[in-house]
């Protein structure tokens, strides 16, 4: 009777490369795996060898992709405030082609050449091992859980127009549990609950923007888009504005182990979730500015509203405001879906105890959804831009690790099987690398001395927790899934779930 089985197999072998020897410590317990199929070679089907059903399809993945990095106009409108009318437009008409296409390409061939739990922790582990893979990863899970700190303020933020009382005191309080709560049990539910439930909220919360372009084409001049006023600019919050607002393509990528033929689905739903994101942002910013003269200090958080009642009344202010409460649903329940299965992947690649990756009766992973909801809580009573400014610069580094990670794979690596490849050669890719590269240091330097005092904090306390798991390991005081490195250049890193989770989820087999 087969008593262990492979959760995952990552990167590809050699044609002929021998079988590796893997153990898994059990407290002192050990299982010799000598028989299992522990190499694979070009044309291994992954999307077969999986312990969890694959139901996540290419539509509520488009919509999945699209809410980690947009969810629509809103949080945009201090892009204006900071950086005038002609600076917005311009930042998001160009922004997305320095910064967002080459992560999103970087983003489509890694995630099909690894299609599994744990995303870019997978191949930076298999690029320079698995100290990078747990810094990436920690990096990469914390700026998410910053990130999704900022969804409870912007609802509440745009319902206290509505709701008074989710303003301040008490009312915001339990608004933000309330809140962090539901969404937390919407996770738990089930990936595909949340990626047809982001399907749904995108529809809902993009057709108040589409009526209000179309009130506004008859009221646009276009001599207001060009008003421009350098002198006046504050560049550390226009540039951390444009960024968190165009950043996290990756974020799905950690989730590829629950997507139905992966190889596929990716770059089709990036590319998708792609044009809805640059129209979303780009055409509600150019009817809103066209319209009426900008006046920089209206437009804040929660000012689009405002401008939909102009144009079309008080209904459209209140759908508007449901579209934008309804959007931070969807960003907090994508954002925390991504960060789950991430902890889920480690904890399958032996970086994070075994206990990481136990799953539901709904096969969600609830310690990674637990750890999830508890940090965004606890960060959401910090200050809006002291959060965006925080989470940009932790994903400032791990996006450089992880663009360095895919440069070495390629490098290393230029053979092997990649069912999508970015159509250049390696000094192609070295060079669409070079500009978000630039960017993203040029993001460090402008944060705040409180916000690279807090970003060296954090990781120093994420080395000191993997020497804490290191020793652990070593001591066998927890359980964790063992992985080692292939003969040559190949890295395979594997997971196996315990006889007891086999028989509970009935997939043990004679």
């Amino acid at each position: 009777m087969r008593t262990t089985s492979v959760n995952s197999a990552i990167a590809h072998a050699r044609a002929n490369s021998a079988v590796n020897h893997r153990t898994y410590h059990d407290m002192g317990e050990q299982v010799d795996s000598e028989s299992l199929p522990m190499t694979v070679d070009a044309n291994y089907d992954k999307t077969t060898r999986t312990m969890h059903p694959r139901k996540l399809t290419i539509v509520p993945l488009i919509f999945l992709v699209y809410f980690e990095v947009s969810g629509g106009p809103i949080g945009t409108e201090q892009a204006v405030q900071a950086g005038g009318a002609l600076l917005a437009l311009l930042g998001f008409l160009v922004f997305p082609f320095i910064w967002s296409v080459p992560e999103a390409l970087v983003t489509a061939e890694m995630a099909t050449a690894y299609p599994e739990n744990g995303g870019y922790v997978l191949w930076t582990s298999a690029a320079f091992g698995p100290f990078w893979g747990f810094l990436q990863g920690w990096w990469k899970w914390t700026s998410g859980i910053i990130n999704n700190a900022t969804y409870p303020i912007l609802c509440l933020d745009y319902l206290q127009s509505i709701l008074p009382i989710v303003g301040s005191g008490r009312g915001r309080l339990i608004g933000q549990i309330c809140f962090t709560g539901l969404l937390t049990y919407l996770n738990y539910r089930g990936l595909t609950i949340v990626g047809w439930s982001a399907v749904l909220i995108g529809i809902i919360g993009l057709l108040p923007f589409i009526i209000m372009i179309g009130l506004a084409v008859p009221k646009i001049n276009p001599s207001r888009w060009l008003s421009l006023d350098l002198q006046s600019v504050d560049w550390r919050v226009f540039s951390n504005i444009l960024f968190w607002n165009l950043n996290f393509w990756d974020n799905a990528s950690t989730l590829a182990g629950e997507v139905e033929q992966p190889e596929r689905a990716f770059p089709r739903a990036i590319l998708s979730a792609g044009v809805l994101v640059g129209l979303s942002y780009f055409l509600p910013l150019l009817a809103g500015i066209g319209a009426y003269d900008v006046v920089r200090s209206e437009w804040v958080t929660g000012f689009y509203p405002i401008l939909a009642e102009r144009l079309g009344g008080r209904w459209l202010q209140w759908w508007m405001e449901l579209g934008a409460t309804l959007s931070c649903v969807g960003l907090f329940a994508a954002q925390m879906s991504s960060s789950s299965f991430q902890v889920l992947g480690m904890a399958d690649m032996g970086i994070l105890p075994a206990v990481f990756a136990s799953r539901s009766f709904y096969n969600t992973p609830y310690i990674g959804i637990l750890l999830s909801a508890v940090g965004a809580l606890f960060l959401s009573f910090l200050s809006f831009q002291d959060v965006v400014q925080s989470a940009n610069a932790l994903y400032s580094y791990g996006m450089l690790l992880e663009f360095f990670a895919f440069l070495w794979l390629r490098i290393r690596e230029p053979d092997a099987h990649r069912p999508f490849r970015i159509p250049l050669g390696n000094l192609g890719v070295t060079i669409m690398c070079v500009p978000p590269c630039v960017l993203l240091v040029f993001v460090v330097a402008l944060s705040s001395l409180k916000v690279i005092v807090l970003s060296c904090v954090l990781t120093v306390g994420g080395l000191l927790l993997y020497l804490c798991l290191g020793c652990t390991k070593r001591r066998m005081w927890m359980k964790f899934f063992e992985a080692c490195a292939a003969e040559g250049s190949s890295c395979h890193i594997q997971g196996k779930r315990s006889i007891k989770q086999e028989e509970k989820t009935g997939l043990l087999q004679d």
